[in-house]
């Protein structure tokens, strides 16, 4: 006879798999909402060859948290997507508002950058971090997490126009 086995609550919430594709998702298509209202008609060529540079004020930054970049750029961040793959949080300053996302393994943030690639843009990448920002915002954010600026090549007709 089949018995049913007790059912123990857990403190943690472990989404689902539904859940956790949705908050995915729902980074991407904050990406593609930033990289189009701060896209503003550069150049979308091939993706910028990846060289790390240390940053003096950083020392050795990633990885690391939302919270710890978001305190070397001098802003609080405000979380807005928490999943197993990757963690969001919002900065908003005086000098622009950007998005940092931080994974805990390489492969999703190859993953993230992989699916960010059909929207185009240029973000900061670091080990297991990306920072998306107007273009003119990653430099200084450079200065002070290290990192590298990728320019990611865009599909479709507006990534294709001169």
């Amino acid at each position: 006879m089949f018995q049913q086995r007790p059912h123990v609550r857990s403190t943690r919430r472990t989404p689902s798999r539904a859940r956790r594709h949705a908050a995915a998702t729902a980074g991407v298509l904050a990406v593609f909402a930033l990289g189009t209202a701060c896209g503003g008609g550069e150049d979308r060529g091939a993706a910028v060859p990846p060289s790390v540079s240390a940053a003096p004020a950083a020392g050795v930054v990633a990885p690391a948290k939302v919270e710890v970049i978001a305190g070397l750029t001098g802003c609080k961040a405000k979380i807005r997507t928490e999943a197993d793959e990757l963690r969001e949080g919002v900065c908003r300053t005086e000098k622009g508002t950007y998005l940092i996302t931080t994974f805990p393994e390489e492969k999703f943030k190859e993953t993230w950058l992989e699916a960010a690639r059909v929207y185009g843009g240029t973000y900061l990448v670091g080990t297991r971090w990306v920072v998306s920002a107007k273009p003119a915002m990653l430099e200084p954010l450079r200065a002070k997490l290290g990192g590298t600026v990728r320019k990611l090549t865009g599909v479709g007709p507006r990534a294709n126009a001169s």
